[in-house]
Order: structure tokens, then C-alpha cells, then sequence
């Protein structure tokens, strides 16, 4: 048996003009389709007046109702009965059938609402409320306009009805694709990624550019948190991340300009990588997770000089934004659990950095520096596609373990507070912050194995220790690993 879900088009696609209400709900229709075979669910998606039929097998219906509530340019999404009727008492004995059992014992409301004008359809939606109301009373346990507990829902449109119960929420926005691309610089943490997602609801399409300065495993946490914006929320695109070694780059910049000036002078090389990329890619605007006033580098005066390195147009969709706010975004979008273990991997930070930085300056500093490296960096980048990612680039085989090796010195780089409630026996807890100090330190010729929540920082502390000839490993997925070996 198949089941409808009746798909709600976002308000703002409503109102535009015909014709461009038609392309964009074309667009949406593509995007579902590719929803749906994105995630292995057998159906069809059909557009019918102002809402979208989406019929799935039975057994499939909750899991793609949840999905088609992730898709841009849906209001809202519910599982539907479809009936023909003729006059405002089939509609009642209809709903009669289908709500009595969920109204029983309970304080309910029916919300009736027309599709169409009167001409199309002449029945009344109070008249039709009223008397539905009246049908499922007996069975209940009284009526409640302001705050039931079941709510009784129909949609008549001139020939047919639809019946339901439950409404999820979409995310709205504009259909992913119709307001063209983007380069949106990624650097793995919250901002960037709720910016980014801001404008993936707006329409735009984007590709991700990653200026990488913490190696291989700063590399992984940023490739997890794109693939779960791609995965989850680019329906209908295929996004593609830009990786970028950027070592040389920082290093040059180090080596050559006044340490006041650095982050500035390094957000600006990241602008000029990303405007590179997105010329090949035909995009006219880049996207940045700016929040004025966090940090020095997004004082006003700064974003102001940084924003001169680039002739595009660049978007800062957080610029009014408070930090708390945006984890919160990040929670519901489901890219936090992944960014909080992507730490700060910027060894740029200078004890006093420039917070009014003036562009003349800037210029000055720029000019000691060797174009070509940043040229470099963008010739060598290496081009990922997100939604079908070989699953060996979320790997480090080389430091990867599931086991810990005999005599071998466990390290849990969790708080105290984690590691006092579950920790592998023996291990020593250093929090990240101090491990990252004090590593240079460890006796030489001993075996290290590493720990953390999920295996990110604890994946780029072993590639650090690896580097200068320490025997460093970590332990792959973390401390779920861990639990499936110790209980």
C-alpha cells in the first residue's frame, strides 16, 4: 500500500509572480525527487495546484516524512487521506471515520481551510468546522479552540479533501538551486556552517572552500561537517569541498609581516583563495560566517578592510548575530555535535592584534609577500564531492586503532568531569588544551594512544605527535569504540 504526504510550498513561493512561482516549484518537485533517491525511498512526487503529492510505500512513510522536512522551500509536510466528495456532509462522514478513534478521550479542534476561491469551491470552511465538530463531540472529551490536544485538520479543494493529523514543520526558504552558487568558506567550526546553511536556504547553491592549516585530521572534522550539510540539506545539488594547503601560505605570512596584523592578513589571503576558485566555478558571491564583534579579526573596521580583498559580492548572513544563537542553529541543523570537536587550529593569534586595521597598511604588509604561493595553494587544491565520498578520506589508517596495544600510555583528552564518569582503565586525563602544551614533553620510545569524544582532536594530536617521531595512535570513533570494548 502506498501513502500521500502532502508537501506545503513555502509562503514566499506563493506570492511570486505566475511565472516565476512555476520555476520554482519545478525546482522544489526536482529537488524531492532527488530526495528521494538520494535516500533509497521508492515514490512519486507530483505537483497538483499550490501543494506537492509525494506518495511513498507504507513502510516508508515516517522516515520520509522526516526527510522532505529538511528540504528548502517546504512549509510544512503531512502524512494525508485523500476523498472525493460532493457536499459538505460527505466531508463529515468522512471525517467522522478517520478521527473519531484519535479524538476519543481527548479535547480536540478541526481546522478546515479551502483551496481556492469560492467560485472553485462554494462550501464554507466554518460551516464545515462546525459541523464536523458536532459529529466527533459524542466520541470526546470536549472541544478546545485555543489549545487541544488533537487537531483535527482537512484541506478542500473543489473535487477532493485531504484529512490529517499531524504537520511537520519545514525549514522554508527558497527551492536549493534557484537563486544560483557560492563559494562558502568552511573552516569546520559552529559560524561558518550555520552561515552557510542560511544560504542554502535562501536558494543558493553552494561549494565549500577549506583553507587547511591543522593537517590531515583538521582536514577530516571539516570534511564530516560538509558532508552533513550535503548529506542532509543539499537536495537536488551536488557540492563539492575545495581543500586547500594553506601551511605555506601562513607560514610566508609569519615569516614576512607584523605579527599584528596576521589574522587580518590571513582571512584576506582566504578571501583571495576562495574568490580563485569561485571564477572557475562561475559563482558570483562568496559566503563567510563573520559575526561582528566576536573576535579582533570582526571588529567593524576590520570586516570592512578584510571585505576589500575580493571584487565579489560577500555575503555575511550572521553579521547581526549572537554567538549563542548560532549554536543554537547549529543543535537544529545538526552540524554542532560535529563542529564542537573542530577546534581552533590557527597558531596565528597574536597577544595584541590589530582591531582598527586600515587598509593602506595592510597593503604595505601584502606587498612583501609572494603571489604565487597562494596561486599554488589553489592549482594543488584537492576537489571532494560531498554526497559520495569515498570512505577512506574519512579515514587515518596510518594512526587509526580499535584496539589498544599492550603497555601502550592511554591518554583521554575529555574534561574531568567526562572522565570521572567513564574513562578506560589507567588512562591519564589531559583536557585538550593542556595536551596540546605539554605533548612535546612525553618521554620518547613509548607507544601513545589518544581518546576523545568522537576522535577528531584526538586524531589531530597523534598526527601532530607523529610528525616529530613520537609512537602516537588514536583511537578511531572515539569513546562509542571504546564503550563496545570495555562495557
Amino acid at each position: 500500500m502506498s501513502e500521500l504526504i502532502l508537501v506545503r510550498l513555502a509562503g514566499e513561493i506563493s506570492i511570486k509572480a505566475r511565472a516565476t512561482r512555476r520555476h520554482f516549484a519545478g525546482r522544489l518537485v526536482s529537488n524531492l525527487r532527488d530526495l528521494l533517491q538520494a535516500e533509497a525511498l521508492p515514490g512519486r512526487v507530483r505537483l497538483a495546484h499550490d501543494r506537492i503529492h509525494v506518495e511513498v510505500e507504507e513502510k516508508s512513510c515516517a522516515a520520509a516524512q522526516s526527510a522532505l522536512a529538511r528540504v528548502f522551500g517546504v512549509q510544512s509536510c503531512s502524512r494525508a487521506v485523500r476523498r472525493d466528495y460532493q457536499s459538505e456532509q460527505d466531508l463529515v462522514r468522512e471525517g467522522l471515520a478517520l478521527f473519531r478513534e484519535a479524538v476519543a478521550g481527548r479535547r480536540f479542534a478541526v481546522r478546515a481551510r479551502r483551496l481556492g476561491g469560492r467560485a472553485a469551491v462554494a462550501l464554507r470552511p466554518g460551516d464545515v468546522e462546525r459541523a464536523l465538530g458536532a459529529a466527533l463531540l459524542p466520541h470526546a472529551a470536549g472541544v478546545d479552540l485555543d489549545d487541544p490536544e488533537v487537531r483535527c485538520r482537512l484541506e478542500i479543494q473543489p473535487d477532493q479533501a485531504f484529512f490529517f493529523l499531524d504537520q511537520v514543520a519545514g525549514p522554508g526558504g527558497l527551492p536549493l538551486g534557484v537563486e544560483g552558487r557560492a563559494i562558502a568558506l568552511l573552516s569546520g567550526g559552529f559560524d561558518s556552517a550555520v552561515a552557510a546553511w542560511q544560504m542554502l536556504r535562501r536558494g543558493v547553491a553552494l561549494d565549500y572552500v577549506f583553507c587547511n592549516l591543522g593537517g590531515r585530521a583538521h582536514e577530516q572534522g571539516v570534511l564530516r561537517v560538509a558532508e552533513q550539510l550535503a548529506l542532509r540539506w543539499s537536495y537536488g545539488t551536488s557540492p563539492r569541498l575545495h581543500a586547500l594547503d594553506f601551511a605555506e601560505v601562513a607560514g610566508e605570512l609569519r615569516a614576512r609581516t607584523a605579527k599584528r596584523y596576521w589574522q587580518v592578513l590571513l582571512k584576506r589571503q582566504m578571501l583571495r583563495a576562495a574568490e580563485q576558485v569561485a571564477r572557475r566555478r562561475r559563482a558570483p558571491a562568496l559566503v563567510t560566517g563573520d559575526a561582528l564583534g566576536q573576535v579582533s579579526s570582526q571588529t567593524l573596521q576590520n570586516l570592512a578592510v578584510i571585505g576589500r580583498a575580493t571584487e565579489l559580492a560577500l555575503l555575511r548572513p550572521l553579521l547581526g548575530a549572537n554567538k549563542d544563537e548560532i549554536i543554537r542553529a547549529a543543535e537544529q541543523i545538526g552540524t554542532f555535535e560535529l563542529s564542537k570537536v573542530v577546534g581552533e587550529y590557527c597558531a596565528m593569534v597574536p597577544s595584541r592584534p590589530a582591531t582598527a586595521a586600515r587598509l593602506e597598511d595592510l597593503l604595505a604588509e601584502e606587498a612583501k609577500l609572494d603571489p604565487a604561493l597562494l596561486a599554488r595553494a589553489v592549482e594543488s587544491r584537492r576537489i571532494l564531492a560531498l554526497r559520495a565520498l569515498d570512505p577512506g578520506e574519512l579515514a587515518l589508517p596510518d594512526i587509526d586503532v580499535e584496539k589498544i596495544p599492550e603497555g601502550a600510555r592511554v591518554i583521554d583528552l575529555r574534561s574531568r568531569a567526562e572522565y570521572e564518569s567513564w574513562h578506560v582503565p589507567e588512562a591519564l586525563q589531559l583536557e585538550w588544551d593542556l595536551a596540546q602544551r605539554a605533548w612535546p614533553s612525553f618521554e620518547p620510545g613509548r607507544c601513545y594512544v589518544l581518546y576523545c569524544e568522537i576522535g577528531l582532536k584526538s586524531a589531530l594530536l597523534a598526527e601532530q605527535m607523529r610528525s616529530a617521531g613520537f609512537d602516537a595512535y588514536h583511537v578511531r570513533g572515539g569513546l562509542r569504540t571504546l564503550r563496545r570494548i570495555y562495557g
